[in-house]
C-alpha cells in the first residue's frame, strides 16, 4: 500500500462532470450523501493511507480496529475514486430507489463493515492455509468490496438478465464472478479477496442467513412501531418478483419476500406507468357503469336522464329566438 500520489485530479473532474450530467436531483439521498462523504475523505482523509487501510495484522493482531471503518471509504487515487463512484451512483441510485433510503443506508453500513470482516477471515484462512505470512499483511483500501456486495444484491433482483463484459455477454448470476477474474487479470494490483469478500457478503444476503438477521436487529430496534424494512421488490424479468407482506428470506427464490412498494400507498404490482393509467380508466369506467345500474348519481359531476338531456336542449334552442 503506498501514500496516496499527487495528480491533476482528473479522475474527480470527470465525476463532477457524471454527476452534472445525470443531475444532483435525478440521485435519491442516501446514495448522493455516500458520494460525497467519500469524495470528501478522498480530498480530506480521516487518516494517511497506511493507517486507513485493513489486514489481519493491523486490525486482529494489533487491535486497530476502526480500520473496518475507515477502509471502505479511502480511497488510493483520484481514478480509483471515479471508477468506484461512478459505479456505485448506478447501483445505488436503483437500489435505494427499490428498497428505500432507511433500509438502504442500514444495508450499506452493514456491507461495508462485513465486507472488511469477511477479508480478514479469508487472509487468516490463506495464512494458516499457505503459511505465507504475506497473506495476513495484505492491506486493502476502498469501496469495491462493497460495491461487489451490491452488483450480487442487484442481479439477484433482476434474473434472466445478461450484461456485456468487454462486449461479450454474460447472465447476470455469474457476472460477478467473471468481473472478479478479468478485475484481476487486468488490474493485478487490485485486491483479489477484497473483491471476492464483497460477492460473499453479498451472497449471504441473497441467499443466506444476513437478510433475517438484519431484518430481526432492525426490528429490536425499532420497537416504536415503525416498519423499518426494504420497501419494494420489483423484478423486471417477471420470474420470481412478488409485492407483499410475509416474512422470510429473499434468498429461497421461491416464497416471496415482504416488500412493499414504496410509490404510494397502493401496490403497482410491477405495471408500467402507462398500464396503471389505463388500469385506472378502465376502473373508473367500471365504477361508473356500476353507479349507473345502481340509479345512484355518479361519483363525478351530474347526471341527467336522457329524457331531461333531451328538453334541456329543446329549451336552449327556444331561447335562441327569444333574443
Amino acid at each position: 500500500m503506498r501514500n496516496r500520489p499527487r495528480g491533476s485530479h482528473l479522475g474527480l473532474m470527470l465525476l463532477a462532470s457524471q454527476l452534472f450530467q445525470m443531475g444532483l436531483d435525478n440521485i435519491p439521498p442516501v446514495t448522493l450523501a455516500v458520494l460525497g462523504l467519500n469524495v470528501y475523505l478522498y480530498l480530506f482523509p480521516a487518516a494517511p493511507l497506511m493507517q486507513a487501510c485493513v489486514s489481519v495484522q493491523q486490525a486482529y493482531w494489533l487491535k486497530d480496529w476502526r480500520r473496518l471503518l475507515l477502509a471502505p471509504l479511502h480511497h488510493v487515487d483520484d481514478w480509483h475514486l471515479y471508477f468506484n463512484m461512478v459505479s456505485f451512483l448506478w447501483k445505488g441510485t436503483k437500489l435505494e430507489r427499490q428498497l428505500g433510503g432507511r433500509w438502504f443506508l442500514y444495508l450499506l453500513s452493514v456491507f461495508s463493515l462485513l465486507t472488511g470482516v469477511v477479508y480478514l477471515l479469508l487472509e487468516a484462512g490463506l495464512t494458516e492455509l499457505t503459511q505465507d505470512q504475506s497473506y495476513s499483511m495484505a492491506c486493502a483500501v476502498g469501496f469495491s468490496g462493497v460495491l461487489f456486495a451490491l452488483k450480487v444484491l442487484s442481479n439477484h433482483y433482476h434474473p434472466g438478465g445478461v450484461t456485456y463484459v468487454m462486449g461479450f455477454p454474460v447472465s447476470n448470476r455469474y457476472v460477478s464472478w467473471v468481473e472478479l477474474v478479468l478485475i484481476h487479470i487486468t488490474s493485478p494490483g487490485s485486491s483479489l479477496i477484497g473483491h471476492l469478500a464483497g460477492i460473499l457478503v453479498g451472497l449471504l444476503y441473497t441467499a443466506g442467513p444476513l437478510k433475517a438477521v438484519m431484518k430481526k436487529c432492525a426490528g429490536l430496534v425499532t420497537s416504536n412501531g415503525y416498519n423499518f424494512q426494504p420497501s419494494m421488490y420489483y423484478n423486471s424479468s417477471g420470474t420470481s418478483g412478488y409485492s407483499g407482506t410475509s416474512g422470510g428470506n429473499s434468498g429461497n427464490h421461491q416464497h416471496p419476500p415482504d416488500y412493499t412498494t414504496s410509490y404510494g400507498s397502493s401496490s403497482t404490482g410491477g405495471l408500467t406507468e402507462q398500464e396503471q393509467l389505463e388500469a385506472a380508466i378502465r376502473n373508473s369506467l367500471n365504477d361508473r357503469d356500476r353507479t349507473s345500474q345502481s340509479g345512484a348519481p355518479p361519483p363525478y359531476g351530474f347526471h341527467l336522464s336522457e329524457e331531461a338531456r333531451a328538453e334541456e336542449i329543446r329549451l336552449r334552442r327556444l331561447r335562441r329566438f327569444d333574443s
